[in-house]
């Protein structure tokens, strides 16, 4: 078992990725202590070919994977060789605040909301959009955007969110759209896209 408590986001999901390509299991646990990284290291087991399935035991979560022939597919190709259906590439959305630009948050709040309203503009050429810090907000619970995202998500449009952000501002159970992340998602996205734009 792997006794991941205290370790910050990326670091359980690494430690599990090490294991299984220098051990191969057909089982493994893997102890956190937070729900985001139980949701991290379960959603990457998951795209491994395991069967993942969370406990809670006491303050702290068990994940356990069972490999599953069942799961195993044929691997996609690796992220730095897909691109888009109109060969523009992959364009990334690096949101990191509920609001756009600074001086008045109700002014920022309502560009931020255009913004996204605007993003479908892109085409097909938007893959991605990632959630940190403060835009971790627009995903949950009570945001004016969650229409907007979803409809961008139905599109085909990837949303992370970052877990550590989530927990953070208390806001884990209370997300709405797109897909709880952490940071080596993020760092691998940010290096596979072929334009950033962040606001």
């Amino acid at each position: 078992m792997l006794d991941c408590r205290g370790l910050a986001c990326p670091q359980p999901v690494l430690k599990a990725k090490e294991l299984l390509e220098k051990q191969a299991p057909d089982q493994v646990e893997v102890l956190v202590d937070n729900a985001a990284a139980s949701q991290n290291v379960s959603r990457f087991l998951g795209s491994q070919g395991y069967r993942a399935q969370v406990r809670t035991q006491g303050a702290d979560f068990l994940v356990s994977g069972q490999k599953d022939a069942s799961l195993a597919v044929s691997p996609a190709p690796p992220l730095e060789t897909m691109t888009c259906a109109t060969g523009e590439g992959r364009t990334l959305v690096f949101v990191r605040s509920a609001t756009l630009g600074r001086g008045d948050d109700a002014l920022g709040a309502g560009l931020m909301k255009n913004f996204l309203l605007t993003l479908k503009e892109m085409g097909p050429s938007l893959w991605r959009i990632l959630f940190l810090n403060g835009g971790v907000k627009l995903c949950c619970q009570g945001s004016d955007s969650l229409e907007t995202l979803r409809e961008l998500e139905a599109a085909g449009v990837s949303l992370l969110v970052c877990g550590t952000c989530l927990n953070h501002f208390g806001l884990l159970e209370q997300k709405q759209v797109g897909e709880t992340t952490n940071m080596l998602d993020i760092v691998t996205s940010l290096q596979v896209a072929d334009k950033v734009v962040t606001v």
